[in-house]
């Protein structure tokens, strides 16, 4: 898992196999940790970041957790469709994050025994949920369970910091994609922070 220490070592070890990626400590110096707490609270807001500003998705689940101190599946459920309406839940985002607290509360889903499990399984078992994909999976990986080589296709700002710092003619997708994170195995996860602190940056 990664930590404060560790982040530093990998960061030094990307930064002197890649100069794309040294000239961005460089210029902003390294990037946070940005870790988060394993557990529900922090699957719901990776849920409410699904395709929406981190500053919209964080007002939302600040919202939460003023109506709710104790943010957990059983606390979560006792919220009808309006009390989750007027905190800034969607529809959609309503449904899934209902359906992944109740597979933890009927325990279908046992959340703690993930950090123990392995990149694939957790991404199997997270994704058999509906409303959890490959790219809510890999942050949790990546954030809250701190694993160190994880590369979340389809994230909108790691496109855009490697279209703009590798001076591509587009946005990198797909196959291109995973092949551009494959340079930087086994600390995909930090060459990721890296180009988020990138992107935050501009």
């Amino acid at each position: 898992m990664l930590n404060e220490a560790r982040l530093s070592e990998a960061v030094d070890t990307l930064c002197q196999a890649d100069a794309q990626l040294r000239s961005v400590v460089e210029q902003y110096g390294s990037p946070p940790l940005w870790a988060r707490e394993p557990g529900f609270p922090t699957l719901i807001h990776i849920i409410l970041e699904q395709q929406v500003s981190l500053a919209s998705a964080k007002a939302c689940f600040d919202k939460l957790k003023l109506a709710l101190p104790e943010l957990n599946p059983e606390a979560f459920l006792t919220l009808n469709d309006k009390n989750l309406l007027q905190i800034g839940f969607s529809r959609q985002k309503t449904r899934y994050s209902r359906i992944l607290a109740k597979a933890i509360n009927d325990g279908a889903l046992d959340i703690d025994s993930l950090i123990l499990s392995s990149d694939e399984m957790v991404t199997l078992k997270l994704t058999a949920l509906t409303g959890i994909g490959p790219w809510t999976a890999n942050i949790y990986l990546l954030m809250a369970l701190g694993r160190p080589d994880i590369w979340p296709a389809g994230d909108l700002a790691l496109e855009v910091a490697l279209q703009k710092l590798l001076g591509l003619p587009h946005r990198p997708k797909g196959d291109e994609f995973q092949l551009l994170g494959d340079t930087w195995r086994p600390y995909r996860a930090v060459a990721a922070r890296i180009l988020w602190h990138y992107y935050l940056s501009q």
